[in-house]
């Protein structure tokens, strides 16, 4: 019975060893697994916080480049007013000058067809 009991603990001590090496091996493992997931997600966030340092430098360059379309619209906005006003001025010196043109045309045409002038009393 003695001799049972400690084969007993032999074999106790032999699958607990086991266990024990399996779970070394296991610990191991995910020791190293745990090691290579931490050493990604460091460069990932490497990698993150050199994207947010470039998006933090274009977004300090938003309110520079904002004021300069605003500048450009503005300035824009003066040449179309410019630039109607000197186009009313050309259509007005247009109608002007067709309506001189045609005037002359019609003082030419009175001109040639007036009739001869009357012996008239009033005339001195």
């Amino acid at each position: 019975m003695i001799l049972v009991g400690a084969l007993l603990s032999v074999v106790a001590a032999v699958a607990a060893l086991r266990a024990y090496l399996r779970l070394r091996r296991a610990r191991a493992a995910l020791n190293q697994r745990l090691t290579e997931e931490i050493s990604d997600l460091a460069r990932s966030t490497g990698e993150l916080e050199r994207c947010l340092s470039d998006l933090d430098a274009r977004a300090q360059q938003l309110p520079i480049r904002i004021s300069e379309l605003q500048q450009n619209l503005s300035t824009l906005r003066i040449l179309t007013e410019a630039l109607a006003a000197t186009l009313r001025q050309a259509q007005r010196v247009l109608s002007y000058s067709a309506l001189k043109t045609l005037s002359a045309g019609r003082v030419a045409d009175l001109l040639r067809f007036r009739p001869a002038p009357r012996n008239d009393p009033r005339s001195g």
